[in-house]
């Protein structure tokens, strides 16, 4: 079963996916993603704990999420998502370091197709991800939106880091 829960934001209204135990999808307003199958549970686990976290990245309060996620993707998508994990708050790479990092550094397009289908924007940051030229490239939501998402972190890096409110994200493997 998939459940869903739907938040507000400054960036507009998201709808949280889960199956229970994990988050398995965060969906920007206007995304289009298949519903079919999904009830309304406002109290399934983990949103409560989501809502709360990401109510604090959006106040420039967490700079690093800790939540459960099981994202369902190939293994090199999966690889990518963890990789996005480990960028920096306030920070951006461009695809073809993130490919370096993960020891495939012919891999740039690759890397940019597994971006585009993360299915946890935001706590896994495809936006932080951008051309080669330091330019801004795809977004699910928009290059505004991921414009946003940028300023909003380049603002509250520092203070975010001085109170110490820092979380680790990681991306759960599924068999």
């Amino acid at each position: 079963m998939t459940w869903f829960t739907c938040l507000d934001t400054p960036i507009g209204a998201i709808r949280l996916t889960s199956d229970g135990t994990s988050l398995t999808g965060i969906y920007l307003e206007g995304e289009r993603h298949s519903r079919a199958g999904e009830q309304r549970r406002d109290d399934a686990e983990p949103f409560a704990r989501a809502k709360e976290q990401l109510g604090a990245y959006f106040r420039g309060e967490l700079t690093e999420f800790d939540l459960p996620l099981a994202p369902e993707g190939t293994p090199f998508q999966r690889e990518v998502w963890k990789q996005l994990c480990r960028i920096p708050y306030g920070t951006t790479m461009s695809y073809g370091e993130v490919a370096r990092r993960l020891g495939r550094p012919n891999s740039c397009r690759a890397v940019g197709m597994a971006n585009g289908r993360n299915p946890l924007p935001i706590v896994v940051p495809c936006h932080r991800v951008i051309g080669a030229d330091g330019s801004l490239t795809g977004y699910g939501g928009g290059l505004p939106l991921k414009r946003a998402l940028l300023d909003l972190e380049a603002r509250t890096s520092g203070a975010a880091r001085q109170s110490g409110h820092s979380r680790r994200t990681s991306v759960a493997s599924r068999p």
